[in-house]
């Protein structure tokens, strides 16, 4: 009871310290409530008949399973009676679920709720496709959020584990809630991993390098060699400024950056700075001036005229503006350019329609208005409920009501290890290139130029993953498709937005499509005219790279630089 009124007290103290947000970041408008209720109102006016049909087959549902139910009971059988179909959703796999009749009920009342919501929101005549969208997700997030499975009186789980440990997974479970929100200043972010298992620079992003340059928006890093001689033109990394660069090196088993370095090549990669308020006032134009000082520092420190740039998610897509930039000013120093999962063209918006939208967008820079950044909490709440069951109610459970300590998983870890973004650049991110999508239309504006993907004339691979939910590979495809160069490459890779990238050749575990540099036709026909290779693509990515990348010249080694790698920034937290 001690332990309960202390850390009850931490708690109220920890939920005090919560920052106020504009409501526009919390919830969709007013305007999508407004819609959804006259579409409502519409269909009782119109389709009366259609709405009675709805209600008639949901409350049919539930008597029908109740009296299921009773009539078991009038048998003598303190059973649940059979259902219909085997049961899929991985949060009912505990046997009561099935056998025992409270917590089937439970279950089967909130399946027909489920489906009765679905069929509702679905059934509405919006009006636009977009508010269609949104409402659906809405709709989903509600009825993920009321699960049984996410409240202790309806969670046969968490109920053994406290008779197990005469309630002190309870306490451990309050103890998880209290760290988290403390640890996130008043917010309630849910840890994915163990925050004490892993060190960076200790046990993960560890391959041996200097940092070479520092600058205020990043560190360059040069990796040490593995190879008594490299390819004379340089590679340089340009990872997303929205999460920490080891991603592509966790482990020596999974590096991709000791990877490349095994096979042969000079290669660098940017460590960004994780900004504070003094950098509200930094937009995109600051980071393509930060390409453009990284391709200066290669080129002075390997004495190379040209080098290969690889850009990753919105790394790549920031790549893609200073190429563009390049091209009109005639600075030809790019041999040839790489893209992970880049969008450049925003015309599809995929599962972050919601988030785009004015009422969202309005909200986040009235918050960076206020504040300078976006703070990362607040990134990585949004980008959890994209995948809400696996990254925000299932780790909830396990660690709050089940008092479990978070795995040791050095992906969640990193996943975890979120950065701020500069007020001004998310603005310039979110209206001029997802709402206007100048990149593909009349050109973003970056140092007195309208760039475009069409400004793009030299050689281009891209890699997009077949499940990525953070930057669809048809929607990649399509933006590499209108750059001009013609000498156009594009690797489709299995899995997601991480685990396809993260794919080294000695695990074999997932495939990808090469394909002709046939961009005319659409995505699909690519697909269905490319050819399946087992394993990974690093391999059919090196043989295409090793073509621009010269002869072979004695191995560089870092000069003493300003330190060790990763370097300082990865380390910042705010």
């Amino acid at each position: 009871m001690e332990r309960i009124e202390s850390l009850t007290q931490r708690l109220t103290a920890a939920l005090s310290r919560k920052p106020m947000h504009d409501p526009g970041v919390e919830g969709p408008g007013a305007d999508l409530m407004v819609n959804a209720s006259m579409a409502m109102a519409k269909m009782w006016a119109e389709q009366p008949a259609r709405v009675l049909e709805q209600q008639v087959k949901y409350w049919g549902a539930t008597f029908a399973r109740y009296a299921e139910m009773q009539s078991q009971f009038a048998k003598g059988k303190l059973t649940a009676p059979q259902d219909e179909e085997p049961e899929t959703d991985k949060r009912f796999k505990n046997p009561l679920w099935q056998s025992h009749p409270y917590f089937n009920m439970v279950k089967n009342q909130y399946q027909i709720n489920a489906q009765a919501m679905r069929e509702a929101a679905a059934g509405l005549d919006m009006d636009s496709d977009v508010d269609q969208h949104r409402l659906t997700w809405l709709t989903n997030q509600v009825i993920d959020m009321f699960a049984p499975t996410n409240f202790f009186a309806t969670n046969p789980d968490a109920i053994e584990r406290a008779l197990e440990t005469e309630g002190e997974s309870l306490v451990k479970g309050l103890e998880n809630l209290v760290r988290d929100i403390e640890s996130n200043g008043g917010e309630l972010v849910v840890s994915l991993a163990d925050r004490n298992a892993f060190a960076v620079g200790e046990n993960i992003g560890t391959a041996p390098g200097r940092v070479v340059r520092q600058e205020p928006l990043y560190e360059l890093i040069q990796f040490s060699p593995t190879t008594e001689q490299v390819h004379a033109t340089p590679v340089v990394i340009f990872p997303p400024w929205i999460n920490k660069f080891y991603i592509l090196d966790l482990k020596p088993e999974n590096s991709l950056i000791r990877w490349i370095v095994d096979q042969g090549y000079t290669l660098f990669v940017v460590s960004w700075k994780n900004p504070d308020v003094s950098y509200a006032g930094t937009g995109l134009e600051d980071y393509v001036s930060a390409y453009l000082s990284v391709m200066d520092a290669v080129e002075e420190i390997t004495a190379q005229p040209k080098l290969n740039a690889v850009g990753y998610c919105i790394g790549g897509t920031t790549l893609s503006l200073t190429l563009g930039l390049m091209e009109q000013r005639g600075d030809d120093r790019v041999e040839s350019a790489t893209f992970f999962t880049t969008l450049t063209d925003f015309s599809e918006q995929g599962e972050f329609t919601p988030f785009l939208q004015e009422d969202f967008v309005e909200g986040i820079a009235a918050e960076v208005e206020r504040n300078g950044i976006f703070a990362s909490q607040l990134m990585t709440r949004t980008m959890s409920f994209l995948r809400a069951n696996d990254l925000v109610w299932g780790p909830a459970i396990r660690s709050y009501m089940m008092g479990e300590t978070p795995p040791a998983f050095d992906l969640l870890y990193w996943n975890g290890d979120a950065t701020n973004l500069p007020g001004k650049m998310t603005v310039d991110y979110l209206r001029g290139l997802c709402q206007q999508n100048l990149l593909v239309g009349d050109g973003f504006p970056v140092h007195g130029h309208n760039v475009s993907v069409k400004d793009i004339t030299l050689p281009v691979c891209a890699i997009g993953c077949e499940t990525d939910h953070i930057a669809p590979w048809k929607y990649s495809w399509r933006g590499v498709a209108q750059m001009a160069s013609t000498d156009k490459r594009f690797i489709l890779s299995e899995s997601g937005h991480i685990a396809g990238i993260v794919n080294p050749p000695s695990k074999k575990k997932y495939g990808h499509y090469t394909g002709s540099g046939n961009f005319d036709e659409g995505p699909e026909t690519w697909q269905t005219e490319s050819k399946f290779a087992e394993g990974s693509w690093w391999p059919t990515w090196e043989k295409w790279l090793a073509e621009r990348s010269g002869d072979m010249v004695p191995a560089r080694e870092p000069a003493e630089g300003l330190g060790p790698s990763p370097g300082s920034y990865v380390h910042e937290r705010h």
